[in-house]
């Protein structure tokens, strides 16, 4: 839709656009939970042209879903994304070419030793893509430590999870323990190296970016949580 406003102010959380406050796609209040984060959806308003384009709106728009979406049933939203601990893409591991294997290991294996000593857990690691069932405790305390975050954590979390295909990646990042770029490298590490060795067309590098244009939008919005 075209640009309806001229002035844009933080107020308590709150998002105006001259003077009137924005709201969700539900119609709830759009309120930020941090200084930070009001800033920066603020400045998404503030830099639109003519006309209103939601695609240059992340952090708005995983800002709505966590008011919309997520808080209304926070233990629903959580479960898809738990389930990611069942098969998580650190655990499943090529078996040839011996430079792969040595590139997963050398990525991957940090962020299960992560997980193991921040979680007391143990994740089973397998070559292939044959389901390997893991531990029920250690799927038990993943899913906690998801759950116990907030709705606009959770927010952000749904995509750094589904992106990357792994739960640990995306609480290690959550928590410090990696950043935005390594973590989105590590979660296409196959993808990258295939590309090093074969090169690769014009969609799949606009794919790509696409999904790291997401990645780092949650990314972002943790961080300003």
């Amino acid at each position: 839709m075209k640009r309806f406003y001229k002035d844009v102010v933080v107020a308590n959380g709150a998002i105006l656009l001259d003077g009137r406050p924005v709201k969700t796609p539900a119609r709830a209040p759009l309120a930020l939970p941090s200084p930070a984060l009001a800033e920066a959806v603020a400045a998404e308003w503030g830099a639109q042209g003519a006309e209103i384009d939601p695609r240059s709106m992340p952090l708005t728009g995983l800002s709505n879903a966590a008011i919309d979406r997520v808080a209304p049933d926070p233990t629903a939203f959580v479960l898809p994304l738990a389930a990611y601990a069942e098969s998580d893409l650190l655990c499943y591991r090529a078996d040839a070419p011996a430079e792969l294997v040595a590139r997963q290991a050398d990525a991957w294996d940090p962020l299960l030793d992560w997980a193991r000593a921040r979680f007391d857990i143990h994740l089973i690691v397998t070559s292939g893509i044959v389901h390997a069932p893991q531990p029920a405790a250690a799927v038990a305390r993943l899913s906690e430590a998801l759950a116990a975050r907030s709705a606009f954590a959770l927010a952000a979390m749904s995509p750094l999870v589904t992106i990357g295909g792994s739960l640990v990646t995306a609480l290690a990042l959550a928590e410090g323990e990696i950043d935005a770029n390594a973590a989105f490298d590590v979660t296409h590490l196959d993808e990258l190296w295939q590309a090093e060795r074969w090169g690769e067309d014009r969609l799949a590098l606009e794919a790509r970016a696409a999904r790291r244009r997401d990645f780092m939008a949650a990314a972002e919005l943790l961080r300003l949580l």
